[in-house]
């Protein structure tokens, strides 16, 4: 229904913006036929319809189940300075949400890795990850490397890096490599034994040289490495205690992103927090009320490019990282 003008003279200035906006968001008109019917620069048109929608004048309404994950996205990738996040919608069964954060990651990685620049891609191990690659298109990338970020354990799953390394690679036609180490020594001096072998250190040196890599998570109650690669003498309630929230690729973090005080730290065979946050593009892709907390951790440390992520968890992430709590 038309609104009556209560005053007895036109806005001209206001009348051209509402043209504009009609021409260009109802008419379809580019911004460059707007500016030519108008007898307007392109400059004028796009300042135009800024100030439309700085006044509330020209609003945008978005019926769609995804709306609140495209807010959520901005909003995320704002608040702690990313590169990028995708953001899912959450499903009614909390158990399918890793199911739908690995389609996201799935999506993402196809468009990510048909990208020419990235030759060297980093890949850890997990079930999302592993659900990642069923969300994927076939590529032709022979150009590209897939190299596997961390140490493997020896019991034998579709989740295991070197599995899902080798199913990431025959995806997308690429060659791929293998991190041969375990994930913890038994000692902090048994570590620096494997560090010094050159095996160890050259593989080392070709993870650090990937241009993005992606990450899975867990806490320290159900996560794989709580099951599979927990060193015998090393307990998660241990871990717990010294306010440890869970693990990114075996760096167990408290609730502020830093390695716990726990000799398990010392223990680790693989990249350290330092070499995360030198990589261009980590992403991590992880969803779930009981993944808030190390999500949160890894934010906090700036090791996180890309999260990938669903509705829920972000919305968790935002609301508990206000000032104060």
């Amino acid at each position: 229904m038309a609104r009556q003008i209560k005053i007895e003279q036109i806005d001209a200035e206001e009348q051209l913006l509402v043209r504009l906006a009609y021409a260009c968001e109802i008419e379809g008109l580019t911004q460059a036929e707007a500016a030519a019917r108008f007898g307007l620069t392109r400059l004028r048109v796009n300042k135009g319809l800024a100030e439309l929608r700085q006044r509330g004048i020209l609003r945008v309404s978005i019926d769609s189940v995804y709306a609140a994950s495209a807010a959520l996205e901005w909003q995320v990738a704002d608040r702690w300075s990313l590169r990028r996040a995708v953001v899912v919608p959450s499903p009614e069964r909390p158990g399918a949400v890793t199911t739908l954060v690995s389609a996201g990651l799935g999506g993402h990685l196809g468009n990510l890795l048909a990208d020419r620049a990235v030759t060297r891609f980093g890949m850890s191990w997990g079930n999302t990850l592993n659900l990642a690659t069923r969300f994927m298109q076939p590529l032709n990338r022979p150009d590209l490397e897939i190299v596997s970020v961390m140490g493997g354990i020896a019991r034998g799953s579709d989740v295991n890096g070197y599995e899902i390394t080798t199913r990431l690679a025959d995806l997308c036609n690429a060659q791929h490599s293998f991190f041969l180490a375990p994930i913890y020594a038994g000692s902090a001096a048994s570590r620096q034994v494997f560090m010094q072998q050159d095996v160890i250190a050259q593989a080392l040196d070709k993870i650090r040289g990937c241009q993005a890599m992606a990450l899975a998570t867990g806490d320290l109650t159900r996560s794989l490495l709580v099951r599979d690669a927990l060193p015998r003498d090393v307990t998660p309630q241990e871990l717990v205690a010294l306010g440890g929230v869970g693990d990114i690729i075996g760096n167990i973090l408290d609730a502020d992103g830093n390695p716990v005080a726990h000799d398990l730290n010392n223990r680790l065979i693989g990249l350290t927090l330092d070499d995360l946050r030198q990589v261009p593009n980590v992403i991590l892709a992880a969803g779930g009320a009981h993944k808030v907390p190390i999500i949160r951790a890894a934010l906090r440390a700036g090791i996180v490019n890309t999260l990938v992520t669903d509705e829920n968890t972000a919305t968790a992430l935002l609301a508990e990282d206000q000032p104060g709590r």
